[in-house]
Parts: C-alpha cells; sequence; structure tokens
C-alpha cells in the first residue's frame, strides 16, 4: 500500500465526518478548513490563491467526495513526500475531526481502552482494512489484530467466541467497519479480566510494530542491551529500537534522547560471539564501514535480536520497505487463493450435482427406454400374431382364386378355339374387302386425276379473268389521268392569259411613265441650256467690271496719261477671275 493510499483512508474518514447529513457531500467552507489543516500537518507549502478560487462562494453548493478529489490529487497529494511530515500528527488530526461524531464508549458507559488507544486502534484498522470504499476489516485481519494484541499480553484469543460473535454482528461489505471494532473491543468480551494498562501496553506495542515498522525492541522487565562504544571500548546500557533500514539506541525506553543508529542494507550481517570480557550472550552487527559489538542479558535475548536483525536485512535485500506490508500483501493473496479454492470446490460441487442430477435424468430416461422397449416388444408380438392370421386368410383366399382361376382356364380355351374359328372368317373377310378397296383407290386415283385437270384449266380461264381485268383497270386509270391533265392544262391556261393582261397593263403604264420622263428630261435641258447662257452672260459682266476696278484703284502720278475705257478697274481683274473660276 503506497503513501497516497494510506492518506486518503484518512482523509476519506474526516470527509465523512464533516457530511453530517450523510447526503455524500460537504460544505466548501467546511473543505477550505480541512484543506488548509491538511496543509499544514502534511508540511506542504500554503497556495492560499488556489484554496480561495476552488473554495469561492458561488451558487454551485455543496461538493462530493469525487468533486473535491481533482484538488486533493492536485493540490496536495502530489506535493506529498514521504519523510517530509510526522504521519501520527496527520492521522490525529483526521482521527480527531471523525471521533467527535462517530466514536462512543461502549453501551454500558465503561470504555475497556482509552481515546488515545482507541486512536491507535483506528490507526491499525485502517492498515489492515481492504482497498475499497467505505473501509472494512475483513474477519480474518480481525482475528489476525486481535490474536496480535492478546499475544503481546501473552493471553490467548477465543477463536470460537470470536467466530460466533462475528456471525452475530452484522457485516457490510463482508466485514466489520472501524466502529463496529471499536465497539467490539470495548464490549470486553475478549478481554475480560485484563487491566486498561497492559491493554494499552499491548496495543502501543503492535502500533509500533504494524505501523511504525518497529521488528524489534527491548522490554522493560528484560532490561536494555549493552554497545561497546568505538573510541573509548566501554560497554554502555542503551535502549534498542529496529525498523527494516535503521538500528537505533536511545538513553531511555522514553526515546527522548537518540544517542545513534546503525544504517542497515544488504550488504550488512549478524554475528553470535563468544563470552568475553565479562560479557556473555555478545552478537555483532557488521556494516560495510563498522562493526557495532552488543550483548543481551539471556540468550533467547540475544536469539530475538539475530532474527530480527537478520529479517531487516532481508527485507533490505529484497527491497521491501515494511514487513507487515509484505505479510499484509501476502494474508490477502492467500485469502484469495482460499476464496478461489472454496470458489472452485463449490464449483466443483456444483458441477458434481449437475453431474448426478444428469445421471439420474438418464436413469430415469433408461427407465422410460425399457419400459417403451417392452410395449414395443409386445406391440410386435402383437402385430406378428395379426400378420400371421391375415397370412393364413390370405392363403385361403388365393387357393379359392386358384380353383377359381383354373376353371376360368378351361372355359376360355374353349372359347379360344370358337375365336380361332370367328377368326379364320375374319381374315378371309379382310383380305375380300382389301381386294374391293385396291379397286376403289384406282377409281378413285383415276377420278382425282379428272378433277385435277379440270382444276387445271379453271385456274387457266381464272388467270385470263384477272389478266384481263387488271389490263381494263389500267386502261380506266389512265383515262382518268387524261382527263385530269386536260382539266389542269385548261386551268394553267386561263391562268397565263390572266398573267399575260396584267403584264400589258403595267407595260403600257411604264411606257406611259417613260415618255413623260423624255418630256421631262427636254424640259430640264433646256433649263440647262437657258442657265448656261446666263452663266457666259455674267461671266463676261463680271470681266469687265474687274477691268474698270483696276483702273480705279491703280495711283496716278504725274504727267501719266491713261484712258479709263479698255483699262479700267484692272487691279481687280485678278480677284474677279478668282470669283468667277470658284463659281464655275
Amino acid at each position: 500500500m503506497d503513501l497516497r493510499a494510506e492518506l486518503l483512508k484518512s482523509i476519506w474518514y474526516a470527509f465523512t465526518a464533516l457530511d453530517v447529513e450523510k447526503s455524500g457531500k460537504v460544505s466548501k467552507s467546511q473543505l477550505k478548513v480541512l484543506s488548509h489543516n491538511l496543509y499544514t500537518v502534511l508540511c506542504i507549502p500554503h497556495d492560499p490563491v488556489a484554496l480561495e478560487e476552488h473554495f469561492r462562494d458561488d451558487d454551485d453548493g455543496p461538493v462530493s467526495s469525487q468533486g473535491y478529489m481533482p484538488y486533493l490529487n492536485k493540490y496536495i497529494l502530489d506535493k506529498v513526500e514521504e519523510g517530509a511530515f510526522v504521519k501520527e500528527h496527520f492521522d490525529e488530526l483526521c482521527w480527531t475531526l471523525t471521533a467527535k461524531k462517530n466514536y462512543k464508549a461502549d453501551r454500558n458507559g465503561n470504555s475497556v481502552v482509552s481515546h488515545q488507544d482507541a486512536f491507535k486502534l483506528w490507526c491499525l484498522f485502517n492498515f489492515l482494512s481492504e482497498d475499497k470504499y467505505p473501509l472494512v476489516m475483513v474477519p480474518d485481519e480481525v482475528e489476525y489484530l486481535l490474536k496480535k494484541i492478546c499475544t503481546a499480553m501473552n493471553v490467548e484469543l477465543n477463536s470460537c467466541e470470536l467466530e460466533d460473535y462475528l456471525c452475530q454482528e452484522p457485516q457490510g461489505q463482508g466485514g466489520l467497519t472501524v466502529w463496529q471494532f471499536l465497539d467490539m473491543v470495548n464490549s470486553g468480551r475478549f478481554l475480560r479480566g485484563i487491566e486498561q494498562e497492559a491493554i494499552s501496553m499491548a496495543v502501543e506495542e503492535v502500533y509500533q510494530e504494524v505501523i511504525e515498522d518497529v521488528l524489534k525492541q527491548a522490554r522493560s522487565p528484560h532490561g536494555y542491551l549493552w554497545k561497546k562504544g568505538q573510541l573509548r571500548r566501554n560497554w554502555s546500557e542503551r535502549w534498542f529500537m529496529l525498523k527494516p533500514s535503521v538500528l537505533s539506541y536511545y538513553m531511555s525506553e522514553e526515546r527522548k534522547e537518540k544517542k545513534g543508529s546503525i544504517a542497515l542494507d544488504k550488504h550488512c550481517c549478524v554475528e553470535v560471539l563468544p563470552d568475553r570480557d565479562g560479557k556473555r550472550c555478545l552478537f555483532c552487527v557488521k556494516t560495510p564501514s563498522r562493526t557495532y559489538e552488543m550483548s543481551a542479558s539471556d540468550t533467547r535475548q540475544r536469539q530475538e535480536w539475530t532474527l530480527a536483525i537478520q529479517t531487516a536485512i532481508r527485507l533490505q535485500a529484497e527491497g521491501k520497505r515494511s514487513l507487515h506490508k509484505d505479510l499484509k500483501q501476502k494474508r490477502r493473496e492467500l485469502r484469495e487463493q482460499r476464496e478461489q479454492r472454496k470458489a472452485a470446490k463449490e464449483e466443483e460441487m456444483q458441477r458434481l450435482k449437475q453431474l448426478q442430477e444428469e445421471k439420474e435424468r438418464k436413469l430415469q430416461e433408461l427407465e422410460l427406454l425399457k419400459e417403451a422397449q417392452r410395449q414395443a416388444e409386445i406391440l410386435l408380438q402383437e402385430e406378428e400374431q395379426r400378420r400371421r392370421q391375415q397370412h393364413e386368410e390370405m392363403q385361403k383366399t388365393l387357393e379359392i382364386q386358384l380353383r377359381e382361376a383354373e376353371q376360368a382356364r378351361a372355359s376360355m380355351q374353349a372359347e379360344m378355339v370358337l375365336k380361332e374359328a370367328e377368326a379364320e372368317r375374319q381374315r378371309r373377310r379382310i383380305l375380300e374387302l382389301e381386294d374391293m378397296q385396291q379397286r376403289l383407290q384406282e377409281a378413285l386415283q383415276q377420278e382425282v386425276k379428272a378433277r385435277q385437270d379440270e382444276e387445271a384449266v379453271r385456274y387457266a380461264q381464272a388467270r385470263l379473268l384477272a389478266e384481263e381485268e387488271e389490263k381494263l383497270k389500267q386502261l380506266m386509270k389512265l383515262k382518268e389521268e387524261q382527263e385530269e391533265y386536260i382539266i389542269k392544262t385548261q386551268r394553267e391556261k386561263q391562268v397565263l392569259k390572266q398573267e399575260m393582261e396584267n403584264k400589258n397593263k403595267c407595260l403600257e403604264e411604264a411606257q406611259k411613265q417613260l415618255e413623260e420622263v423624255r418630256v421631262n428630261r427636254q424640259r430640264v435641258d433646256q433649263d440647262v441650256m437657258a442657265a448656261q447662257r446666263k452663266l457666259r452672260q455674267a461671266s463676261t459682266n463680271v470681266k469687265h467690271w474687274n477691268v474698270q476696278m483696276n483702273r480705279l484703284m491703280h495711283p496716278i502720278g504725274p504727267g501719266d496719261k491713261r484712258t479709263v475705257s479698255g483699262g479700267c478697274f484692272t487691279g481687280y481683274q485678278p480677284l474677279l477671275s478668282r470669283q468667277d473660276s470658284s463659281f464655275r
């Protein structure tokens, strides 16, 4: 069982103690306080931001155990380091929360164990309980724990009385809850007549052995162990405590002043030494760095210590950290094997029972088959007798039929003779009929030939009539086509005549229009000729006026004598010439 599983068991009790209404949910304020206390006892750095953020007030209401597990795993259990905190302080916190609600003294008001012893029994219960919730301890583990406590007190446990008690006590999930276990211890049924101090010492011893992994420690009546010093080589009395990985020694059994420790590993060994220096029952523990010599009070104590130290070295060699965890796992495996064997045995018994039932059923079926066989034999005998009677009756009937058949044979032979005579007459009659049939066939063939000739003539006549009728139809068709062609020709002739008349009318109209065009052309020609005459006259006038303008525009010098006529306006002649050319 790892550290996380051990812590979860104690936290489960604290969570269920806060669930006052037994609804499986706890208010966020209570979980906030619980988480803060877990931070403290587990020596984990506080994360107030995550704590406030996760458990802030909202409308979600209380939180179930499944809802609390993500925060518990992420912010608490994942940060736990083994050896960084005191496991007993953590268990005391969870025990305080759950004991206020659930732990009570026995029904009579008297407690066999003290409150502190009840806490240690609660821790032992958690260690030995099954790894499933709600936590219970199976009867085998209950008996084992009680035997350990009784052995520590040198008292023998009454197993029969314990078995009777477990049978009477209602068990849920196949075992006792921790509160049922504490009630059973407080009832005094198994620890009657023993003082509370002795019970407390026994519980403390078992607690140290199982929970604190103390394999061996010195007991008060038998004294301490003597240890030889390394430097001064003197012998000192020390209180020793053995755990799987270390052998520690103190000044006294209160364990307040620790004097030293011996680390154990697979390379260490323990040996028995002969008596010397006035010391007896000597033994030594050899480590790779040093050898420790010790002396016990007697041989038995030396043997107990050497065996215990050898057990611790063996655990270190096998890589196991706790003897009782290993023993618990082995007991669980043996219990599972026993359950498997029990289940296999029950299955075998069930199979044998089924085989017995099957055997009985087959015997019954065999009896039924035998009875059916007897009935079948009786029916077979009756059937054989009936068949024999039928055979005899059939044989008698066949004999009667045979006699009747002989009589019928004789009468049939007589009839056969008569039939043969009749058949002879019939043969002669048949020959006559065949001769007559042959003559009739010859006559019939002649008649058929005559009819065939007649049919050939009639066929030729019908063919000629058909040809004549076909030619007549062709002639009538040609006549109808000729008449239709004549009618069509007349119609086309009328259409052509009408078209010729229309074309003549159009031609006359065209001739009239042509005459009109000719007349209009002559008139236009005359107009053109008149316009040409006017143009020539205008050109002449323009030239004249140009000459005059040139003369008028030319400056007159002294002594010049120029005539105006014929040469006036000569300066403007180029301009007029240009105007005349543009007009043209």
